[in-house]
């Protein structure tokens, strides 16, 4: 890859993180002052920065906890930041589940709570039902993620298994207002799944997440299938008298985010395409359908003609076969640039947040030599593909992304360059 695309790529990137920027885009969604309190909760990877930027733009008093991935943490004034462990949650994201019912408990009708939600919540709030303990959240986090199921279905079986997600945090705030600020990470910017929606009732029922499990063929943890199976402790429905006059808005999303790295790509000479702001599936079979776009192009010169930057979002997943290291973008692009090798192309695929899966990059850069490069190298990279081992070939290229939290989570973001 060139050094020009290389940094045209970045620039796209960089387009879509300034376009869910947290001053920018809180300013433009406050809600109206209360009589009462202002009191401010929030989860997820960008969580601490969306608390110092409602510090800058609110003009009143307030107070409030978030909590945030470990690493995570920003400096605030008057919202505590407390960090725990993602994507397997831990002894503090309990202690910090604690403390955001605290900060909402004993609040009256005059109060507002403003709630911060963005991607990453789930493994940060965890809360199991009576009779289970920590380890069993964990030990479903791990099933589920390993599973290959979207995060649809993953989420719609942790609300289930979870004392605040799927709206009971917002129940416990009840009379208080509640005004959710969401920054979108899923497909379709369904508020409800972002972090499992610990201040959106979900629609999805107890009878639901069954099917879902049982249509994914998911292997539970036997206590968590009993449960599952049971109707104790059911997640909360949309009409409870609870979410009355609560209002929630999605602030940034991928789509807002592709649009600004299309306009970006446009204002630099080079048309762009947004495939689809909501892809699913395996980050491997993906790969393989945005290399055969692309060789349709370049060959045939449709269905889009050249140059042209073809930009996507979405959530993939990863089904573990492997011991290997990598996220699902990593995966994403290993599997495009081994189908796509030869091809002049040049690709970016990254996670808005800055980490892709457990590792210290966003994502990596490929190129139509990439593979030819790793060989010379004498690494297989079809035996990397195989045991979801990605980062490795990357770190071996010299070419993984590595910009540090962002501030943001908007899920994936693509971009390939056909000049």
């Amino acid at each position: 890859m060139t050094v020009d695309d290389h940094s045209f790529l970045t620039g796209l990137f960089n387009a879509a993180i300034t376009a869910a920027d947290a001053d920018l885009v809180l300013a433009a969604n406050l809600p109206e002052r209360p009589k009462g309190k202002t009191v401010v909760v929030g989860a997820g990877k960008g969580a601490a920065q969306l608390a110092a930027a409602f510090e800058r733009v609110w003009d009143g008093p307030l107070e409030g906890v978030v909590v945030t991935r470990y690493g995570y943490g920003y400096p605030t004034e008057q919202i505590r930041v407390l960090e725990a462990s993602h994507p397997v949650p831990d002894q503090a994201g309990l202690a910090a589940t604690a403390a955001l019912f605290e900060a909402v408990r004993g609040l009256g009708p005059d109060d507002l709570v403003v709630a911060l939600i963005c991607g990453g919540g789930s493994a940060l709030l965890p809360c199991p039902p009576e009779g289970f303990t920590l380890e069993d959240e964990a030990e479903l986090s791990r099933v589920l993620l390993s599973s290959g199921a979207p995060i649809s279905v993953m989420n719609s079986i942790r609300k289930q298994f979870s004392g605040i997600k799927g709206g009971r945090l917002a129940a416990a705030a009840s009379p208080a207002r509640v005004v959710s600020l969401i920054v979108s990470d899923v497909p379709f910017d369904d508020p409800a799944q972002v972090a499992s929606g610990p201040t959106v009732p979900d629609t999805k029922t107890r009878e639901d997440a069954r099917h879902m499990a049982k249509a994914w063929k998911l292997a539970l943890p036997p206590k968590v299938q009993a449960w599952l199976d049971g109707e104790l402790g059911q997640a909360p429905r949309p009409e409870d008298p609870a979410f009355v006059g609560n209002q929630v808005r999605i602030v940034a999303s991928a789509h807002l985010s592709l649009e600004a790295a299309a306009a970006a790509s446009r204002n630099l000479g080079i048309p762009a395409v947004i495939l689809s702001d909501a892809i699913e599936g395996e980050a491997r079979d993906v790969g393989k359908v945005h290399a055969a776009i692309a060789r349709e192009v370049i060959i045939r010169n449709q269905p889009f003609q050249k140059p042209v930057v073809i930009l996507s979002g979405g959530e993939t997943t990863v089904t573990l076969h492997g011991r290997g290291r990598g996220g699902r973008n990593t995966e994403f692009l290993l599997s495009f640039a081994l189908a796509a090798e030869g091809l002049p192309v040049s690709a970016l695929a990254a996670d808005t947040d800055g980490i892709d899966g457990s590792e210290d990059n966003a994502g990596a850069f490929a190129d139509g030599e990439s593979m030819g490069r790793l060989r010379a190298r004498g690494i297989n990279p079809s035996v990397l593909l195989t045991e979801n081992d990605a980062y490795t070939a990357f770190e071996a290229l010299d070419d993984l992304f590595v910009p540090g939290p962002t501030g943001t989570n908007v899920n994936d973001f693509r971009a390939i360059l056909l000049r």
